[in-house]
C-alpha cells in the first residue's frame, strides 16, 4: 500500500536532514511512482526542506540516482563464492545481477542510461569481464562481451516489466493478439503455426538459456 506523503513541516529555517533520509525518501518515490516522478523540488517537499538544502547532500538528480543504485545494490547484491570454471563464473555473476534487478525494474530504467553504474555492483562486473578473459577473450573483447550480456539482461527485464504493467493496467485484447489472429498462413507459415501459442511461449522465463547461448557465442572461437 502506498505511503502517504510526508507532512510538510512548519515554515522557518529548514530542519537539518540526513543523507539517509534523503535516500530513503527518494527510494519511496521511485518505488511507488517511478523515476520520472523524482525531482529535487518534489524530494525537498517530501522531507520538509528546500531544494537548496538538498544540494548539501547531493549535487543533482544524477548523483541522487547513483546513490539510490548503491543503496539498492548494497542491500541486494551479495558476494558469494562463484564457480571456478570461468564460463560458469560468468553465468553465475550475470544471473545474480538479473535476479536482483528483476525484483526492482525501476533500477533498470536508471541503468539503461548507460553512464550510471553502482560501485557496489562492480565486483560482479569484474567477475564477468575476468571470466571472459579466462575464456580466451582480450580485455577489450571482454568489455564488449560484458556490454552484450548487460544489454540482454537489462532488455529482458525492461520488456517483461513493461508487459506486466500493461497487462495489469488493461486486460483488453492487445494489438499483437489481433494481428496474430489474422495471420495469412500462406505468407507467414511459421508464425501462423505458432500464433495460438505465441503469448505463452514468449511469457516463459528463458533468461538462463539465452544467457548461456550468448556466452557460448561470445567465446565459441576462442
Amino acid at each position: 500500500m502506498p505511503h502517504p506523503p510526508a507532512p510538510r513541516r512548519s515554515p522557518g529555517r529548514p530542519p537539518r536532514i540526513s543523507r539517509e533520509e534523503v535516500i530513503g525518501t527518494a527510494r519511496r518515490i521511485v518505488t511507488e511512482e517511478g523515476v520520472h516522478r523524482l525531482t529535487m523540488r518534489r524530494l525537498a517537499t517530501e522531507v520538509g526542506s528546500t531544494p537548496m538544502a538538498l544540494y548539501h547532500h547531493v549535487r543533482n538528480k544524477e548523483e541522487l540516482l547513483v546513490l539510490l543504485l548503491d543503496d539498492y545494490a548494497s542491500r541486494t547484491l551479495r558476494r558469494t563464492e562463484l564457480p571456478a570454471p570461468p564460463r560458469e563464473r560468468v553465468v553465475a555473476a550475470a544471473t545474480t545481477i538479473h535476479e536482483a534487478l528483476a525484483t526492482c525494474p525501476w533500477i533498470v530504467e536508471v541503468l539503461t542510461a548507460d553512464d550510471l553504474m553502482s560501485a557496489s555492483a562492480l565486483w560482479f562486473v569484474e567477475q564477468i569481464v575476468d571470466g571472459l578473459v579466462a575464456c580466451g577473450l582480450s580485455p577489450e573483447q571482454a568489455v564488449h562481451g560484458y556490454r552484450a550480456i548487460w544489454y540482454y539482461t537489462a532488455g529482458e527485464i525492461v520488456v517483461r516489466a513493461t508487459a506486466a504493467r500493461r497487462r495489469a493496467d488493461d486486460d483488453r485484447t492487445t494489438y499483437r493478439e489481433r494481428v496474430f489472429a489474422e495471420l495469412d498462413p500462406d505468407e507467414l507459415p511459421r508464425l501462423a503455426q505458432v500464433a495460438g501459442r505465441w503469448a505463452p511461449l514468449t511469457a516463459e522465463d528463458t533468461y538462463a538459456d539465452g544467457l548461456r547461448a550468448l556466452i557460448d557465442g561470445l567465446t565459441a572461437t576462442r
